[in-house]
């Protein structure tokens, strides 16, 4: 019968430490006292339990006053002073019905009390009935909840007792640092040290060796200590950092560790992650040797944990291999926190990190991902891009020029395009096969994608049917494969700035904006460029054909120079392309 309630118990306790218990029914924590809010209590209690008498007969009623700072809710017991593990004691009868409630914990009715709401309150009375068969010894407990995080569990009331027993000696108390399911923490005095990484520590660091200390350095170290291990992190962060062990690169089923910053204070849990969905907090931690420090931006935070806790059957053994994420978010006044607004950094490997030290870096972007942007990033900024500008201006320039049997412009033209075709379909799968389907979460990147890539696709195969020179249809034909090329581009281009800033793949801001505006000034540049410049010389060649004076010396003259500056604009523009492209690719490697 014990077992089936105790699992009851634990399911209720993780719903509640996502959602709390604004209502004050909090029969679950009948026997702990201890709120699901999954965080550590403190450890100096700042509220007081007073009574209106020491002494009581069976059918008495004390006066019980519960009265300090403001708090939102409550939880208060009478227990056998000597056996403060037992089940409440007696009944209560209340005061004040608008901002307390009876619970009945156990087999005894109305015998706790607890808020109705999380309404403010600085003092809380009511009525203690003592049962026919009371202890000797009668010790009044409350929890009391400032905060969602900031709570106190047991805080230890005055103890009655019936007339002629004499009171227990040595006097017994129920602190709240005897209850604490965690130990003391401490203050962290100054930044974290990289100098034992990859020598007594396995470290992770991102950017790749940044300096813990710097603003911009994410650090997450490991020390092994015979049976424990000792673990480090800091980062920039106002809000939450987060880690957690992974048997894969996927959130869900994973052994998580948070530090968040709560009304400058941090509070260090341990926690489960269930699929891609809110953390659950525990309600007890296994942590030892707890600090934290919060300076300059940096969030700081340590802790010694065992390598096996065979008593805690969500954390895992880390004397064993697996993928580790870091993470960081922002967090409420309250410690409740948000989802991480970039991917998390997550390693390339499987690492045991109470093996041999190593130091690390890591990356926030899959492989995979990476390599979709990449392919995507040289099909549209270089091949695509120059292909279209040798078909538009480079027809008459090597009109005479011929390679395999056909002109040499139309030859590089074709040669790019299906480069592009072939690069832009290799990048469509990858996304999928990444994530094994449709993303939900990617807005409007995915489907403007799927249009990039039928128009890609529908391009070369309206090619194919291409009429003759001096065909009727063959403008038509012209238009049609003009204006799809030109929208598969301008949707190319819009889609890549959606895609820079997902999760999955979001480079530096604003850099990453700035360069793709950079790259779409650059084309348009050198298209209006080499526009005017046909139109000059068109304009040219009519002058000197009106004036009727050395007209073939004049025309081959135009012809030569336009020739050499279309080459020279060509050569600059082709080596503009390659470092936007670089850039770009750069930035990639480093996410």
């Amino acid at each position: 019968l014990e077992l089936p309630g105790f699992a009851v118990w634990m399911f209720v306790c993780l719903y509640a430490s996502v959602i709390g218990y604004p209502n004050g029914k909090v029969r679950e924590a009948c026997t702990s006292m201890v709120p699901c809010h999954g965080s550590s209590p403190q450890l100096s209690p700042e509220h007081t339990i007073t009574v209106n008498g020491t002494e009581f007969k069976p059918g008495d009623t004390i006066e019980v006053h519960l009265s300090g700072p403001d708090f939102e809710g409550f939880f208060i017991q009478a227990r056998d002073a000597e056996h403060l593990d037992s089940p409440a004691v007696g009944s209560f009868v209340l005061a004040d019905r608008r901002r307390s409630q009876l619970l009945t914990c156990g087999r005894t009715k109305n015998s706790a009390v607890s808020h109705t709401s999380k309404v403010k309150k600085k003092d809380i009375k009511v009525y203690w009935v003592a049962p026919g068969d009371a202890p000797k010894h009668v010790q009044f407990l409350a929890t009391v909840v400032k905060k969602y995080r900031i709570f106190w569990v047991k805080i230890p009331g005055p103890i009655v007792s019936q007339p002629g027993v004499l009171s227990p000696t040595p006097p017994l108390y129920a602190t709240s640092e005897a209850m604490s399911t965690s130990h003391p923490v401490s203050y962290i005095s100054k930044p974290f040290s990289a100098s034992s990484c990859g020598i007594m520590k396995f470290c992770i660091r991102n950017p790749t060796n940044c300096d813990p200390g710097s603003a911009s350095c994410f650090f997450l170290s490991f020390q092994r200590e015979e049976s424990s291990v000792f673990i480090e992190m800091s980062g920039p962060s106002e809000g939450y950092l987060a880690f957690a062990f992974s048997h894969d690169q996927w959130m869900g089923g994973d052994d998580a560790y948070l530090c968040v910053n709560e009304d400058h204070r941090v509070h260090v849990s341990t926690a489960c992650l269930k699929e891609r969905s809110h953390p659950l907090l525990d309600s007890e931690n296994a942590l030892e040797d707890v600090a934290w420090r919060l300076a300059d931006g940096i969030l700081q935070c340590s802790f010694r944990r065992s390598i096996r806790l065979p008593a805690y059957k969500e954390r895992f053994n880390l004397d064993t291999s697996y993928y580790i994420f870091l993470a960081d978010g922002e967090a409420t006044d309250g410690g409740l926190i948000y989802k991480h607004h970039r991917q998390p950094l997550v390693t390339d490997g499987l690492y045991n990190v109470t093996g041999l030290p190593q130091d690390i870096g890591g990356s926030r972007a899959p492989r995979l991902i990476k390599a979709h942007g990449a392919l995507m990033f040289v099909a549209w900024i270089t091949t695509v891009s120059i292909g279209v500008i040798v078909a538009r201006f480079f027809k008459p320039v090597w009109s005479h020029s011929f390679l395999l049997g056909k002109e040499l412009w139309f030859q590089v033209h074709r040669m790019l395009m299906l480069t592009t075709v072939m690069l832009t379909s290799i990048s469509f799968v990858l996304p999928f096969v990444y994530r094994g389907g449709w993303s939900q979460q990617a807005g409007f990147h995915p489907y403007l994608g799927c249009a990039v890539m039928a128009l890609t696709i529908f391009q070369p195969l309206m090619a194919g049917f291409r009429p003759s020179r001096h065909a009727p249809r063959r403008q038509l034909f012209n238009w049609f494969h003009w204006s799809t090329g030109t929208t598969a581009r301008i949707l190319a281009v819009v889609t890549m700035f959606l895609g820079m800033d997902l999760p999955a793949l979001d480079l530096p801001d604003p850099w990453d904006t700035y360069a793709m505006i950079g790259f779409v000034a650059w084309h348009v540049g050198t298209d209006v460029l080499l526009e005017i410049h046909s139109y000059c010389l068109v304009r040219k060649a009519e002058v000197i054909e009106d004036d009727r004076v050395q007209i073939l010396q004049s025309l081959t003259s135009a012809e030569a120079e336009g020739r050499l500056f279309k080459q020279i604009v060509l050569t600059i523009y082709v080596c503009g392309n390659i470092v936007f492209l670089v850039a770009f690719l750069i930035a990639i490697n480093q996410v």
